[in-house]
């Protein structure tokens, strides 16, 4: 036990993998590895810390927290400055947590703009605290995970929001073409702290360790430089944030398990499946009463109703109303999308045109990361051409004066009259964007030369000199507009 000990508090040099050795990581955001499913006792040892102190823990969440990089907390320590701090002050921190006397400070709030309006408040802990969270967090998940509702897709090792709405998906396919779709008010910002540690402490039986998650709790929140205690909330923005909550959220989990619903939950979003509309009122205001009187929190009456699956959005996505139905982009996702690259490609934007193009492309192939799960792909294809206009609408803008448009229009193998025509029209950018000139001009592989990313077609030209060379013998050029 002593040799254990020692080990435990060389500096962190002697952790990291040896030169040429690749380091050790851990996949899915602050997600570690799934845990299989087991009917374990939910009584945990009483050595927890130890576990949590582990040299090869410790390890893998300093590769996740660099991994996850984010902003500095009221100390001001950015990730990168992290490793070398541990060196020299692990041995002393690993001793306090093991003693059951570590104190987090207080985590930085921050406000994010929500998409419908208003702002989201993240708690945003040091980069030690948030160290501390993630091994905490790896442990327990790895315990907890399994005893959790298969029903439950959020925050999860192995599970997505794919999953959760291919499942909806299932359910409607199974004629429960009714939903009753539930958001909770501020969920994050209500926990109830007493209620949540009462949960923990049926899982957790070291006092150490359930001291320090208490004080996770209550570590305040520093706003305009004064510090506030929190009495209620789990502050968004730290590893340990969504396991907590999926712990809060488990039991209304099993309480739907237990009446029988086909439900689908990914963190406070959570969608039951009914056969009518009189049943989905039944359920909301039962499922409405518990949660208000054993969970202690409210349900979001103006995000929340009972209706057809195929006008309500679940994570992004919304569903055919056909008797199969099919997954599609919720309306709202296809108007954030247009938004954001409205603003990408807003005249006034100073960057090349080349360098604009490749931060299009990171955000487009993110996107596309997500919602190509659709079923729809024509939309997709309309989303490319709609891409392609802006830029369009971009370059025409750019070349301003009409005897520059003419000149590029004619070296990109517009010809001559078609040209004059469309460089001298009255007409606005937008219009002619969608113009025989423009279109001849700057073409799909103009942009396929540019590895501008499609959201429809998968397979790109990986080298731009070899599509413009193929090209230039016709007088279309591959240079920048």
């Amino acid at each position: 036990m002593n040799d254990k000990r020692q080990n435990s508090q060389k500096p962190l040099a002697s952790q990291t993998a040896a030169k040429g050795e690749p380091p050790m990581t851990v996949q899915g955001g602050s997600e570690s590895s799934m845990a299989e499913p087991r009917n374990e006792s939910l009584a945990l040892t009483e050595r927890l810390m130890e576990e949590i102190c582990n040299h090869d823990n410790l390890r893998r969440s300093l590769n996740q927290v660099k991994a996850n990089r984010g902003s500095p907390g009221i100390d001001g320590m950015k990730v990168s400055e992290l490793e070398h701090y541990l060196r020299a002050q692990w041995p002393a921190i690993e001793k306090q947590l093991l003693a059951g006397t570590y104190k987090p400070k207080p985590v930085k709030r921050v406000e994010i703009p929500k998409p419908e309006g208003g702002v989201r408040k993240l708690g945003i802990p040091t980069v030690i605290d948030r160290l501390i969270q993630q091994m905490v967090m790896q442990v327990l998940q790895g315990r907890w995970d399994g005893t959790f509702s298969e029903h439950s897709y959020g925050f999860r090792p192995g599970r997505s929001a794919h999953q959760a709405v291919a499942k909806a998906q299932e359910y409607i396919a199974q004629g429960y073409r009714w939903v009753v779709d539930m958001d909770l008010e501020k969920f994050f910002d209500r926990v109830n702290h007493d209620r949540l540690m009462a949960r923990v402490a049926e899982r957790v039986k070291d006092k150490r360790l359930l001291k320090l998650i208490r004080a996770f709790l209550n570590a305040g929140v520093m706003e305009g430089g004064l510090s506030q205690p929190t009495e209620e909330g789990v502050p968004q923005g730290g590893p340990l944030s969504p396991l907590l909550s999926n712990l809060v959220l488990d039991e209304l989990d099993k309480e739907l398990e237990r009446r029988g619903h086909c439900f689908v939950r990914y963190a406070d979003d959570c969608n039951i499946y009914v056969r009518s509309e009189r049943a989905g009122r039944r359920v909301m205001e039962s499922v409405t009463r518990y949660i208000a009187k054993k969970l202690k929190l409210k349900v979001n009456s103006e995000k929340s109703a009972v209706a057809k699956p195929h006008t309500r959005k679940f994570l992004g996505f919304s569903f055919t109303s056909g008797k199969q139905p099919k997954r599609r982009i919720a309306s709202k996702a296809l108007e954030r999308f247009k938004k954001r690259v409205r603003w990408m490609t807003r005249p006034t934007v100073g960057t090349s045109y080349a360098y604009l193009i490749g931060k299009l492309s990171e955000y487009l192939k993110g996107w596309r990361a997500y919602f190509g799960y659709c079923e729809t792909p024509s939309k997709l294809e309309r989303l490319d051409s709609w891409v392609r206009r802006r830029l369009r609408c971009l370059a025409w803008r750019r070349w301003k004066h009409w005897r520059k448009r003419f000149k590029e229009l004619r070296k990109r193998g517009v010809e001559e009259g078609v040209a004059m025509r469309t460089a001298c029209s009255g007409l606005g950018p937008w219009r002619l964007s969608n113009s025989l000139a423009l279109n001849t001009a700057l073409p799909v592989s103009f942009f396929d030369s540019w590895n501008l990313t499609s959201l429809a077609r998968s397979k790109r030209p990986t080298s731009r000199t070899a599509v413009v060379r193929t090209r230039t013998p016709g007088g279309v050029g591959g240079g920048e507009p």
